[in-house]
């Protein structure tokens, strides 16, 4: 295949999709896996649960063989918000599953193809929720696992020419937050003040800051967190 191929998990929909659409206006044949097709994706689909780790496995093995991507994006990710004395030992082990467990086998099946190669990009998407946020002790304990995961695969891989690196959003124009915080809302306007630019993140804008970990030029920067948060991070802003 003459265009480089970009592997992106959780491409049905939000900052998944914007990266397929984004990679793909950049000339890269997105091989995108999700539980549901997503809509207006012209790259190839492989519908994938990671609830199921060891069919997962065999169909990453199979997207390895056919198409060898050697760019790769662990956008895939669960969520469930309660309070850590509410929380329960089932939505632990899910999201373990989800956003540690699924980008470990994604980089697992990748990064020996990569050596190969002597090249190799890998982004993963964590989130802001790593530094603190009421409701997300084990989302955040999760993301915050799989920055540490990141940048011991950057000093495992870098002598092959393979880059590890993460982007850390805060709160994105996604659908699942406008449902719970709607256009004029309450719920809105709180979670923007917490946001020195006073607004919500595009997935796009998402996207453009993974390309360019996903790009050629990119080769000198391995092990980073970048946080896409429009401030929170800078200061003592909180939600």
């Amino acid at each position: 295949m003459d265009k480089p191929v970009t592997l992106v998990t959780g491409v049905s929909r939000g900052i998944g999709l914007a990266i397929a659409q984004h990679m793909t206006a950049l000339g890269h044949h997105v091989v995108g896996i999700a539980r549901t097709h997503p809509v207006e994706f012209d790259g190839t689909f492989v519908a994938v649960d990671f609830d199921d780790l060891t069919t997962a496995g065999a169909t990453l093995k199979e997207i390895a063989a056919d198409y060898r991507p050697l760019r790769v994006v662990n956008n895939a990710g669960a969520v469930a918000v309660a309070a850590i004395e509410d929380a329960t030992v089932e939505q632990f082990e899910w999201m373990v599953r989800i956003n540690l467990q699924a980008p470990m086998l994604v980089m697992q099946t990748v990064i020996p193809m990569m050596r190969a190669a002597k090249f190799g990009r890998i982004v993963n998407i964590g989130s802001r929720a790593a530094q603190g946020k009421p409701g997300r002790s084990i989302y955040g304990a999760t993301k915050g696992g799989l920055y540490a995961m990141t940048r011991t695969v950057a000093l495992e891989t870098a002598e092959d020419g393979i880059t590890a690196n993460l982007i850390a959003p805060g709160p994105i124009e996604t659908d699942m937050i406008r449902e719970s915080c709607p256009p004029g809302s309450e719920a809105r306007a709180k979670l923007t003040g917490g946001v020195p630019m006073a607004r919500f993140g595009q997935p796009e804008e998402i996207a453009a800051a993974t390309a360019y970990f996903l790009s050629d030029a990119a080769g000198f920067t391995t092990g980073q967190a970048l946080n896409v948060c429009g401030g929170m991070t800078v200061g003592s802003a909180a939600l």
